[in-house]
């Protein structure tokens, strides 16, 4: 058995029934099945694997740089499954799993927050004077 994250790509291109693509891995949920589709006529890649989500609507490509390995197991007859992982920023991801069963998605790390575990902010600098500027935790917002 073996799991795999792998991006969608293309997921900003219109699909040839007009559908959209990011629309449709916007409403899908984390763990929702989705269809590997390979595309050996396509044109542009031989081994062009499509990811169609839980409503039959194209998400996207798997890159093709892992295609060429995902189509060659898959043509091999090796069993695979794949869920949504889910959307990060603009992009979407999916877990593929080779070998039976369901892939599994990954744990996010559980970040502590101010209100969660203590009223004090952990690593804020401390200063002496009591109206002192003191930056956001991860800076501001709109760049620098």
């Amino acid at each position: 058995m073996q799991e795999l994250t792998l991006a969608v790509v293309g997921i900003d291109f219109p699909n040839a029934d007009g559908s959209n693509r990011r629309s449709e891995a916007m409403m899908t949920l984390p763990g929702d099945p989705v269809t590997l589709s390979p595309e050996p006529k396509n044109k542009h890649d031989r081994n062009a694997i499509a990811v169609i989500g839980p409503h039959g609507v194209q998400l996207g490509y798997v890159s093709a740089e892992r295609a060429s390995y995902i189509a060659g197991r898959m043509s091999r007859g090796e069993e695979v499954a794949a869920i949504f992982q889910g959307m990060d920023g603009r992009s979407a991801f999916i877990r593929l799993r080779f070998g039976g069963g369901v892939p599994t998605l990954p744990i996010r790390p559980v970040t502590r927050t101010a209100s969660s575990s203590s009223d004090e902010l952990p690593d804020r600098p401390e200063t002496d004077e009591g109206d002192s500027f003191v930056p956001d935790e991860d800076g501001p917002e709109w760049g620098a």
